[in-house]
């Protein structure tokens, strides 16, 4: 049997933080007045390249995004409505290189809070409503979820063309024990 140790949780400190790990801009949802609330947002220089690491890119030159906040109906729930440009540089999958282009799209999400979440089993709606956290809604995050959403997943520089090696082509012309079947 293994001794017996103090099991009361020690006080952890939190590590230093200068900078947030992530592209933040809190809304109260309290402040949204009934006729509704629009929110311009931008990334600063430390901000974009923090976007850039997380969404996989060289480099985001720009990103903003604009939205109108409106409340939708009662029990709390918000819809927010809006569209994000961001001028990023990317990795060519093809040649290597980098370059420049420019992703947007149009952002439509609504939110309610936790409580108003469907619990258990199927959703009632197609796409439940993303969670309120603390009586305030990410804009941030949500921006950046959709840069990172919109984003090619293999990029191609303009003009770039994939063009076969000889190994390729020699390894094509190799039997393979697949090869009668093609001849079917």
């Amino acid at each position: 049997m293994l001794p017996k140790s103090d099991a009361r949780p020690k006080p952890r400190q939190a590590p230093a933080k200068s900078k947030s790990s992530r592209f933040v801009r809190m809304l109260a949802v309290e402040t949204v007045p009934d006729g509704g609330h629009e929110v311009q947002i931008s990334a600063d220089e430390a901000e974009r390249a923090l976007l850039a690491t997380q969404s996989g890119v060289a480099s985001v030159h720009s990103f903003e995004a604009w939205f109108q906040v409106r409340k939708q109906g009662g029990r709390g729930r918000f819809h927010v409505r809006g569209q994000f440009r961001a001028r990023v540089t990317q990795t060519c999958g093809v040649s290597l290189e980098p370059f420049e282009s420019e992703v947007s799209a149009v952002i439509d999400v609504a939110f309610a809070p936790p409580s108003n979440a469907p619990a258990g089993g199927p959703p009632a709606e197609d796409d439940p409503p993303d969670p309120i956290v603390d009586g305030q809604i990410d804009l941030g995050a949500l921006a950046a979820e959709f840069l990172v959403l919109n984003l090619d997943p293999y990029p191609r520089k303009p003009g770039a063309v994939f063009t076969e090696t000889e190994a390729d082509a020699k390894a094509e012309t190799q039997d393979s024990p697949f090869t009668v079947l093609l001849r079917r």
